[in-house]
Formats: structure tokens, C-alpha cells, sequence
């Protein structure tokens, strides 16, 4: 599937694991509450020390994966065992946000993507927390990517890009 359908993957999933080398070569992959500003910038908040920032420190690249609507199911057709889903993968380079209006901007993004209904208390959020919580940019360095499994009404796969 296009970049198109992954990034609304990436948009409607509730997390997105992202994944990190760790400074010893090991691979650290988490589930983060991501906010996407454009089609290539992502922001996610963490505590200002911990494993994720000491990936980025020595390796910035990352890769990001989420799935939606991910359902057993029998295949309608033939009684297959199989599972509908949507997936999306993309890779990036991380950064650590320094300048504090970019920071302040991306929490805004974050907290209207998962408490728009609170954005009442954002600034009293960012005055008690601003100073001791970091903020990661994740620049996507390529187009995303998308998979899925579906099928239509009639139970025929959804093949090819084609859309219901």
C-alpha cells in the first residue's frame, strides 16, 4: 500500500513502536504515544534520561511499525485461518528537540491527538513539566509503508491497492 495509507495507520494507532539500537548493538524496540505534524515529522515525550535517549545518542536511526483493525478471522471464501489487518512501517532519524517552542508545539500535538478534550489544562501542564521532560523529532529519512488484509462485502481479498 501507498505512503498515503500507512501514515492514516500511523495516525490511528494508539501506539507506535519504535524501534532503537541500544549503545551495545542490541535492538530496543517500545510502544510510544506518537503525534505527527506533517507527513514526515513525528513527536513523542519521555523523561529527560533513560534508554531511549541513550540509543538516539549513539545511533539516531529508528524504525517505526504499527497495526489497526487487527481481527482473527475465517476467510469467507475458502475457511482459511488467517487475520484483517492494516500495518505500516517506516523508518527515521531521532532527534532531541532543544529549541522550547518547537518543544512546547510538539506537546501541544501530542496532548490534541490523545486529550483534545483537555487542552483547557495544557498550559498549566507545560509550566509545572516543561523543564523535566524531553521531546523527540523523528524525521521520516523515507516514504512509509503499508500492508493489510481485508475483505470486501462479497468476501473477496482486497488485492492490488484497490479501496472498498
Amino acid at each position: 500500500m501507498d505512503a498515503a495509507f500507512a501514515l492514516e495507520v500511523l495516525d490511528k494507532a494508539p501506539y507506535i513502536t519504535v524501534s532503537f539500537t541500544r549503545p551495545d548493538g542490541t535492538p530496543y524496540g517500545v510502544p510510544l504515544s506518537l503525534a505527527r505534524t506533517n507527513d514526515k515529522t513525528f513527536y513523542f515525550h519521555c523523561a529527560l534520561e533513560g534508554d531511549k535517549l541513550d540509543c538516539i545518542a549513539v545511533n539516531p536511526k529508528v524504525a517505526l511499525s504499527a497495526v489497526t483493525r487487527c481481527t482473527p478471522t475465517v476467510g469467507p471464501k475458502d475457511g482459511s485461518f488467517t487475520l484483517q489487518y492494516k500495518s505500516a512501517m517506516a523508518i527515521g532519524k531521532a532527534e532531541i528537540v532543544a529549541d522550547r517552542d518547537e518543544k512546547i508545539e510538539a506537546l501541544r500535538a501530542i496532548c490534541l491527538r490523545f486529550l483534545p478534550k483537555h487542552m483547557d489544562a495544557f498550559d498549566d501542564a507545560i509550566s509545572r513539566s516543561l523543564e523535566r521532560t524531553a521531546v523527540v523529532k523523528i524525521t521520516l529519512t523515507e516514504p512509509p509503508t503499508g500492508k493489510r488484509k481485508q475483505y470486501d462485502k462479497q468476501g473477496d481479498e482486497l488485492k492490488y491497492g484497490r479501496m472498498e
